[in-house]
């Protein structure tokens, strides 16, 4: 298994497509981006953000009860893509063992986000879906930046006379 982050939800353009994006934690850093409905889009973005509703959502209500029953999510999995739809699995400690639901990897990662639980990929689906990342600039932001402050301390007004 490969350990993942959750990079975002974003909407693509010019579809109007949402679409959350993992990106593996090490290694190359490639990534998995999966279209997602919007109401599930809206669910880990407003996780994300640590909106709280007045009343709970379907995924803070699930929590809850798994809670209740003395339940806890362990990790999310994300396993295949079957027929161009991904598929992923919760899984769960409980004082009655250890117990593996199989769910739509936007609602996992919903549940992963709110209760901090680790996301991972199988190493199958991660060489047959993930993307490679871009190629890092040459110079960062930092590195500019520094050198703009250089340019600053030395530079003259009979620097720009022609």
């Amino acid at each position: 298994m490969i350990p993942l982050e959750l990079v975002g939800v974003r909407v693509e353009v010019p579809a109007n497509t949402p679409m959350m994006l993992l990106r593996e934690q090490g290694g190359s850093h490639r990534l998995l981006p999966i279209y997602i409905g919007t109401p599930e889009a809206s669910a880990i973005h407003y996780a994300l953000e640590g909106v709280q509703p007045p009343r709970p959502l379907t995924h803070d209500l699930f929590l809850v009860a798994l809670g209740e029953l003395g339940a806890s999510v362990t990790k999310i999995v994300v396993t295949a893509m079957i027929d161009r739809t991904f598929h992923a699995e919760v899984h769960m400690s409980s004082p009655a063992g250890d117990k593996v639901i199989s769910c739509r990897p936007s609602d996992a990662v919903a549940l992963a986000v709110r209760c901090d639980a680790p996301l991972f990929a199988s190493d199958e689906l991660m060489d047959a879906e993930a993307q490679d990342a871009p190629a890092e600039p040459e110079t960062d932001a930092a590195e500019i930046i520094d050198d703009f402050k250089d340019f600053l301390d030395t530079v003259s007004p009979e620097d720009f006379e022609a």
